[in-house]
């Protein structure tokens, strides 16, 4: 009877706290509609601010920024033979002396000044900032009671998720997270291992050492080697890491760097952000969930550095950086003619452009980041009417003749290649825009909008170039319409043009 009396007072607890018990793996979830089940989330609404946003700005930043040698440096010092583990070796040590534990002190942030980035960020068009959360190397960027190794109690001394957070919502953007987390626990392997060869052959790495168990993780089973880890009990750890970042900072987007994890663990944490955005937002729903696996309606797929090929039945988001991951010295970037080219192709087929803007070690951005912000922003005020807000037209554009077919998925950016054909169209309700993604040598011809075409059944009232104020001669065709080029056009290459219609 005792039993049965202090079991119905422990659920009588969970309820008044507000949350409820997955059933099977003793994980809390906040209380509310979704449940941890697909058909749960088949009820999921896409926020309008997400849709209406367009553009987003990422901090992809943390420690392993120290050392300038780019993306996945706490992995890769510890792959023999490795630029970045020869590199690490001749400046700081070898990894079994001097491993990726001993970077993190290194990273002091002493001239981040995110209130100056923020703005920076709003003039160039961001409507939505995304901090890191957490990278591969399991160092957490909050204030986190899980481990030691965050931003609070190491580094920086800061909170950079919550200091990230106020100066977004003061500049009024959303504001998201990303984890990376659950792949760390695979990712991290090589820390356990050795060299093969040379004067430290034998000799364990740090991350042998169970002193550092807890940023290393545990070494894995021979046979748990995939992206995600297959072992419940890591997959119970990210969850517990995850939902006290997003229960103390109730992001409006969260960010997984992988497919949908772990099953049903995943759709614990899944339906306990949802819920607990629902909570915080008194009832209206703002949050937004990204991974790289089709969506169906449950959240909104990214792809990294990758783009559709056609309009999506649902909103979705590239993912990529201006230039390598992490500060690398020497790097090329991505023009503010790339970076334009790439959010109108993105919008036009019912998309957003998250892009990471690349920050030095000690926080601040180099000149040319600064120069393409502002060209990027000078572009965003005079076309934003076309991009903000806008909705897929009934075709996403038009393409040359002679254009390679280019499949839609990750890493395929570096494969499309834009000319002053490539035309794409977005709308707001009877407006049309159209967006020539380069510049015209000549006239311009939309055959999309030729009286035969059979795609536009609307009259043509007026067609006006954005930026300008030159008045555009023009002539609906029967194969195009037709637009003579501008004596003036904008000196940005991607030109934006208004088509009034009518019913």
């Amino acid at each position: 009877m005792r039993n049965t009396i202090q079991k119905i007072f422990a659920l009588g607890l969970v309820l008044l706290v507000g949350s409820t018990i997955l059933r099977g793996q003793g994980l809390p979830i906040a209380a509310g509609p979704f449940k941890p089940a697909d058909s749960s989330f088949k009820h999921y609404q896409y926020p309008a601010w997400f849709r209406d946003a367009k553009f987003g700005i990422w901090a992809h930043w943390g420690p392993q920024a120290v050392p300038r040698q780019g993306d996945w440096y706490a992995r890769n010092i510890y792959i023999e033979g490795s630029d970045q583990n020869k590199y690490h070796t001749a400046h700081y040590g070898h990894p079994s002396k001097f491993g990726y534990k001993d970077i993190i002190p290194l990273w002091k942030a002493e001239k981040w000044d995110p209130e100056k980035l923020m703005e920076l960020y709003k003039k160039a068009g961001a409507k939505y900032f995304v901090s890191m959360g957490t990278h591969h190397d399991n160092f957490f960027l909050w204030n986190s009671s899980v481990h030691r190794w965050n931003a609070v109690q190491m580094g920086p001394h800061k909170d950079v998720v919550g200091i990230w957070q106020k100066a977004a919502k003061k500049n009024g953007l959303k504001f998201g997270v990303s984890e990376h987390l659950g792949a760390s626990y695979t990712w991290y392997q090589p820390a356990h291992g050795a060299d093969t060869a040379g004067a430290y052959k034998g000799v364990p790495y740090d991350g042998n050492d169970p002193r550092y168990a807890d940023l290393y993780h545990p070494k894995a089973a021979a046979d748990d080697h995939g992206w995600l880890s297959t072992n419940p009990e890591w997959h119970r750890e990210w969850y517990r890491s995850i939902k006290e970042l997003v229960d103390n900072y109730h992001p409006d987007l969260l960010y997984s760097d992988s497919g949908f994890p772990f099953g049903d663990v995943g759709r614990a944490m899944l339906a306990n952000f949802y819920n607990g955005n629902i909570a915080c937002n008194h009832g209206q729903m703002t949050a937004v969930y990204n991974c790289k696996q089709p969506s169906q309606g449950m959240w909104v797929q990214d792809l990294e550095r990758g783009v559709q090929d056609s309009i999506s039945p649902y909103p979705w988001q590239t993912d990529t950086s201006i230039g390598d991951w992490f500060y690398k010295t020497g790097q090329t970037y991505k023009s503010a003619t790339d970076i334009i080219q790439m959010l109108v192709d993105i919008v036009s087929k019912n998309g957003n452009l998250l892009i990471n803007i690349v920050q030095t070690p000690e926080g601040d951005l180099e000149p040319d980041m600064l120069n393409t912000l502002d060209e990027i922003g000078k572009w965003t005020a005079a076309n934003g009417e076309g991009i903000y807000g806008s909705r897929p037209w009934k075709i996403f554009g038009e393409r040359p003749a002679n254009a390679s077919t280019i499949k839609a998925g990750n890493f395929n950016e570096d494969r499309v290649k834009y000319t002053a054909e490539d035309i794409r169209f977005t709308c707001n309700g009877k407006k049309l825009y159209a967006f020539l993604l380069d510049r015209p040598s000549g006239d311009i011809r939309i055959k999309s909008l030729g009286k035969s075409s059979g795609i536009n059944m609307q009259k043509i009232l007026s067609v006006k170039l954005l930026g300008s104020k030159e008045t555009i001669q023009w002539q609906q065709g029967t194969d195009a319409l037709v637009i003579k080029k501008p004596l003036n056009l904008p000196d940005w290459k991607v030109s934006g043009f208004k088509i009034d219609l009518c019913d």
